[in-house]
């Protein structure tokens, strides 16, 4: 869990920002099981959202790069915009289990991507709760496509 020093330092960063960026936006920190989530909720959320969410994501590479030495005691933080990521994640999650039952019923293997970091954790955390499939990442760099596969 965040520390309240750690949490009012965040959530000023974030509120300097997104005044920088002349936005109406407020700034929303809630504890969950997997870390911090930090909703930003207004009328200006779709500024944050166009090109399926880049500034949201560049705002979260920004946040990941200046708390990284904070985020490795205190679990990681997660910006979403008007449940945009939560919907998103959703999403994938249902995705990589269609998958895994196509993978499974078909024994062929199923692909799904290219994906970032935080998009293959979920298909793999998602793919792991049934023992009859795996996966595996493939590729080069930050984005890689994962393999869904009937286990033999």
């Amino acid at each position: 869990m965040m520390s309240a020093d750690l949490e009012s330092k965040l959530t000023e960063f974030l509120r300097q920002i997104i005044a920088a960026m002349k936005l109406s936006l407020d700034v929303h920190v809630e504890h969950t099981r997997d870390g911090t989530r930090v909703n930003l909720e207004g009328d200006d959320g779709a500024a944050l959202l166009i090109r399926r969410g880049e500034p949201l994501q560049a705002l979260q590479h920004l946040v990941d790069t200046i708390f990284r030495d904070h985020m490795e005691k205190h679990g990681r933080v997660l910006l979403d915009c008007m449940s945009f990521r939560r919907d998103k994640d959703l999403e994938l999650r249902e995705m990589a289990r269609f998958l895994a039952e196509k993978a499974k019923s078909t024994g062929v293997e199923q692909q799904i991507g290219p994906l970032n970091a935080y998009e293959r954790r979920i298909v793999h955390l998602m793919v792991a709760e049934d023992p009859a499939v795996a996966s595996e990442s493939i590729g080069d760099a930050a984005m890689k496509t994962v393999i869904i596969s009937k286990r033999k």
